[in-house]
């Protein structure tokens, strides 16, 4: 993977270039001004061992002067300060200035380990037999669950499914594949549903079943669905 390391970060694309790019990779962020002596011993140190990580991992900078959001949100009290993210969390960090070893084992920590290797090679598979041996390894990692609950769903082992769901936390994606198991006797044909959610309108008030059922057939449907945002305007009027 090519990426460019140390990559200037504001206010308004901080949520962007941090918090959802650590879903995907490492993300190592350098607090710093140009006022700051110690930033700039600081800064080209940290790009060098971010460097040599070939991709591993993003280096991202932020001038708190120009970015009092970012500032704030971290209490900065002191720089140079460095703050590591994976999977949208802040997870390591350090003020101050460091030297070049004690910057590689900090950007070292934050590598897969080979355990986390092997379970993201069982999950690109996609099959069954991989995913279940991921799952294995770690038996609540978000993405195989969420994987394996979809694949039950879709082939039908629905109380499976939903059992397996129980084992990560809420998201968009698992309120979607648990929506299609609590939905899988509907037909999806556009008219059906339609009909099927103009009956439970007038139920979904007082009757928490009813709203359930109209709130995964929105799920099933999709954002995406033109349909989607009306039926969601109607549920609001009902319910209120």
């Amino acid at each position: 993977m090519e990426t460019e390391t140390m990559i200037d970060v504001t206010d308004q694309d901080f949520e962007q270039q941090v918090i959802e790019k650590s879903h995907e990779i490492p993300v190592i962020v350098d607090l710093w001004a140009p006022w700051c002596g110690p930033c700039k011993t600081l800064g080209p140190l940290l790009e060098k061992v971010i460097d040599a990580q070939a991709g591993k991992v993003v280096g991202v900078k932020i001038n708190v002067d120009d970015n009092p959001g970012v500032s704030q949100a971290f209490q900065v009290q002191s720089i140079p300060m460095v703050v590591a993210f994976k999977d949208g969390q802040a997870v390591d960090g350090f003020m101050g200035a460091q030297g070049e070893p004690m910057l590689e084992d900090f950007v070292s920590r934050l590598l897969p380990t080979e355990e986390e290797n092997e379970i993201d090679s069982l999950i690109a598979a996609g099959d069954e037999i991989s995913l279940r041996a991921a799952l294995e390894v770690q038996s609540d990692h978000p993405e195989g669950v969420l994987a394996l609950a979809d694949l039950l769903v879709q082939d039908g082992r629905i109380e499976e499914g939903l059992a397996l769901l129980e084992r990560v936390p809420e998201s968009t994606e698992s309120r979607r594949i648990a929506a299609t198991a609590r939905t899988s006797d509907s037909s999806g044909e556009s008219d059906e549903v339609d009909a099927e959610l103009g009956d439970l309108l007038s139920k979904v008030k007082n009757d928490d079943e009813a709203r359930q059922r109209f709130i995964d057939l929105l799920e099933v449907m999709g954002p995406e669905d033109p349909r989607t945002g009306e039926w969601r305007r109607k549920l609001s009027t009902a319910l209120f």
